[in-house]
């Protein structure tokens, strides 16, 4: 599928090299992310709910980011998917190079509310490096289909993502499920958000999810970092459930 690209001067991949957040210079390169959500055995077997673990390759396959959620127990059990978290994000060298988090709100996560007030929409805060805030995603109001924006450290959205009319998911339903990503406009779709099928045996075993992030190179890597935040908050929302509990559904 070909994209609207997004244009910049020659020397703008030179520029986010040096003004990127530190650790994330090699996001500078990409124009696609592959995200693993790590197998949890107890989680599949017993139903014991986990903390959160993925691993973020490039698109040769090879890891360079890895991130792990830090929620307690009881939040966990309690809130499920409607909880608040906290994710590490580390490179290679386990230097922690990015935090993303969702403060609980007890009556957030309704597609139809998300506009209603502030208390009724989730929003995700990324910071990289940590104390450092570079982003954040906010869920919007629809009653057709999940909708976010992408806002930058200024709080002036730079991107929007649209997700599909019905979110679909489960082994009996062998589809991707594409999260339009579009220019602040949305005119424009220059990349998308993926949850790809994993196969009818692993889908009815395990929560366990892979993703795609696809994304114009010339994107700036704050917006890149931010896009990883808007993909975590995408999978609690509407993948992150129990197997037995597996539907078509346009939200929470």
């Amino acid at each position: 599928m070909n994209f609207t690209s997004i244009t910049h001067e020659p020397n703008m991949l030179s520029n986010q090299r040096t003004s990127c957040p530190p650790g994330l210079e090699y996001l500078t390169y990409l124009d696609k992310i592959k995200v693993e959500q790590l197998v949890s055995l107890t989680e599949a077997f017993i139903g014991f709910e986990r903390n959160n673990k993925y691993v973020l390759r490039n698109a040769n396959d090879e890891q360079f980011l890895y991130a792990f959620e830090e929620t307690d127990t009881c939040m966990r059990i309690c809130c499920t998917n409607q909880r608040g978290f906290t994710v590490h994000v580390v490179d290679n060298m386990k230097q922690e190079v990015m935090l993303i988090t969702r403060e609980f709100k007890c009556c957030a996560g309704c597609c139809w509310f998300a506009g209603c007030c502030l208390g009724c929409a989730f929003e995700v805060r990324v910071e990289a490096p940590p104390g450092n805030f570079i982003g954040s995603i906010k869920q919007k109001g629809s009653f057709w289909k999940a909708s976010y924006d992408i806002l930058d450290e200024s709080g002036d959205t730079i991107l929007k993502i649209e997700g599909p009319c019905c979110i679909w998911d489960g082994p009996c339903c062998p589809c991707d499920n594409e999260f339009k990503l579009l220019t602040a406009d949305g005119m424009n779709q220059i990349g998308n958000l993926t949850k790809e099928y994993a196969g009818f045996i692993k889908e009815m075993v395990t929560v366990s999810d892979k993703f795609t992030i696809s994304f114009p190179q010339d994107l700036s890597v704050k917006a890149k970092g931010t896009l990883i935040g808007a993909l975590l908050l995408i999978d609690m929302m509407f993948f992150e459930r129990r197997p037995n509990s597996n539907s078509g559904s346009n939200s929470n």
